[in-house]
């Protein structure tokens, strides 16, 4: 695996020990122990800062290099907040290795939305020769590749990659290896390499189990076993035995940086939320599908049968008739409905069709107009950015969409044409991850993801390194409905918001919020208890200022 490596060496360790270590990790730590003693220089200072064509690093950015390389032996959790250029950090880390000769063969695994922006920035910012993954030869042919982690994992390129010896892996998004048991976690614990290094902003999202995984993945033993990390650290799901000693292990193995602690100034964040009076209409179809959802959430209660098509029909009444039609329609083919049920259902959908005016919509095209620049519009269903999309369209605004299911290729022109041609992009989730549009600075919340973290994310797209202007953030909220409750709870976050980056989301996942969101809603007789209980639920989630401060990665 190692085979720039003096064999004589290696087997000189190997004997000292006077046994010989098994496992993949004891032959890392050999190995790296055998590199240090060939270095005739430190890694005190970074060596490819003179060689990097255009890119200028913060010192934050030089700082955690030169600790993944000489504290943390190239085996790395970078989790710095959104915007403070964690890529930047993983393409430094890179690029020094191989500028000292230690790392020849690369392999970049990402989203397929961002493999050309990873393949133009190693090459522009970094001149690393690397070049995107396009077939099942390109694993054996280039040494510096860029794939997506869904084409990797799949035959027959999951024999190729694993048939790969490599010196660096870094995997972006690496939230996404939150579970063990998935094929992604998997493939990046079997693929042979030296060093590794997981990108995101979010460690964790829902529980610690999380967290030990990731953390498995990159020093094993670290946190014990499973069994002894439940033991010593685990209280509750989310909650530590001993947080200063789980922060201790985990300071082994992650780089944090903070905005606050950063040397970096951001431009000036200004979030504006905007109230909306339902129209007649709208109100009476409102309070007909909540009527329906409550009767059909004790039902579903009662049988222990899932209400996530409840949750979801609940949020897109307030989004817009049209999205809540889809949900009506694909209900109402679920054999296991009642025949009064399915009759209920089809009276709301064409309640739902003759709506004849739209609130949001109408205030998004006006405040589009009066803005008079970019603005990227985030919606939660696809159903509403096509009405979106239409409704500007009619009076003259240029939109493009950005979504999941787009091809790479897709997503690129997309923002290409954001950029060069229309004023307004209009996107789902797809687009609160990865693209930088810091050539914005309006967004619109149209939908408030009831995962608080997500809001971030969004804002992280324009509020970011190179952004020159301040950036305004407008949340929409239907008065009176389960939205407006959503947002007086988010609204108390706003000044942690602008602090932080995940450690909301670390306490309560998003899975665990929308429950306890619509239990609290639907299990309320009145406005005063669904006050009430909002109120406790938002304690649970707040975080002490001293949590903040002392860089707590879970609370």
């Amino acid at each position: 695996m190692y085979s720039y490596l003096p064999q004589d060496d290696l087997r000189k360790l190997l004997s000292s020990r006077g046994e010989m270590p098994s496992g993949k990790w004891i032959l890392f730590q050999l190995a790296y122990e055998a590199e240090q003693r060939l270095l005739s220089t430190s890694f005190d200072e970074l060596s490819c800062l003179g060689v990097l064509p255009n890119v200028v690093p913060f010192p934050h950015q030089i700082e955690t290099a030169k600790r993944v390389i000489n504290e943390l032996r190239g085996r790395a959790l970078l989790a710095d907040e959104v915007g403070l250029g964690k890529t930047i950090e993983a393409g430094l880390i890179l690029k020094e290795y191989i500028v000292r000769g230690l790392v020849k063969k690369a392999l970049i695994l990402v989203p397929a939305s961002l493999v050309l922006q990873w393949t133009r920035e190693l090459n522009e910012k970094f001149s690393i020769h690397a070049f995107a993954q396009r077939n099942e030869w390109s694993w054996a042919t280039y040494d510096v590749l860029v794939a997506s982690m869904d084409t990797t994992k799949r035959e027959p390129h999951r024999s190729q990659v694993l048939a790969q010896d490599y010196d660096l892996v870094i995997i972006d998004e690496a939230h996404k290896l939150k579970n063990s048991k998935t094929r992604n976690w998997q493939i990046v614990n079997e693929i042979r390499k030296k060093y590794l290094l997981l990108v995101t902003a979010t460690p964790v999202q829902n529980d610690m189990r999380e967290l030990f995984n990731l953390i498995n993945l990159l020093k094993p033993g670290q946190l014990g076993n499973a069994a002894s990390f439940r033991a010593e650290h685990v209280d509750r799901k989310r909650t530590p035995k001993n947080p200063v000693a789980l922060r201790s292990a985990i300071s082994e193995v992650m780089v944090r940086n903070r905005r606050q602690t950063s040397d970096v100034e951001f431009t000036e964040r200004i979030v504006e939320p905007i109230p909306l009076a339902l129209s007649d209409a709208e109100r009476q179809l409102y309070d007909q599908v909540t009527a329906f959802i409550r009767e059909e959430y004790t039902r579903r209660k009662e049988k222990k049968r899932s209400i996530l098509s409840l949750i979801t029909l609940q949020r897109e009444i307030c989004s817009s008739s049209y999205a809540a039609m889809c949900t009506l329609e694909t209900m109402m083919k679920d054999k296991r409905i009642t025949s009064e049920e399915k009759v209920r259902m089809q009276e709301l959908y064409h309640m739902a069709e003759s709506v004849p005016s739209y609130t949001k919509v109408n205030k998004v095209v006006d405040l589009v107009k009066q803005i008079n620049d970019k603005v990227i519009i985030f919606t939660e269903y696809r159903a509403t950015q096509d009405f979106l999309l239409y409704m500007l369209q009619q009076s003259n605004i240029k939109a493009v969409l950005y979504r999941g299911g787009y091809k790479r290729g897709k997503k690129d022109w997309m923002k290409d044409l954001f950029e060069h041609k229309a004023q307004v992009l209009i996107a789902t989730e797809a687009g609160g991850e990865g693209i930088n549009l810091q050539f914005c600075n309006q967004v619109i919340n149209y939908d408030l993801p009831w995962n608080p973290m997500r809001i971030e994310q969004r804002i992280g797209r324009v509020h970011r390194l190179g952004q020159t202007r301040p950036v305004y953030i407008r949340n929409f909220a239907t008065t009176g409905t389960i939205e407006e409750h959503m947002v007086s709870l988010l609204q108390d976050k706003i000044r942690m918001f602008e602090m932080i980056i995940g450690e909301l989301d670390v306490i309560l996942g998003p899975k665990a919020f929308e429950q306890d969101l619509m239990s609290t809603f639907m299990e309320s007789n009145d406005p005063l208890e669904v006050k009430a209980r909002l109120s406790a639920l938002s304690k649970r989630v707040q975080i002490r200022d001293q949590d903040l401060v002392s860089g707590a990665p879970i609370s």
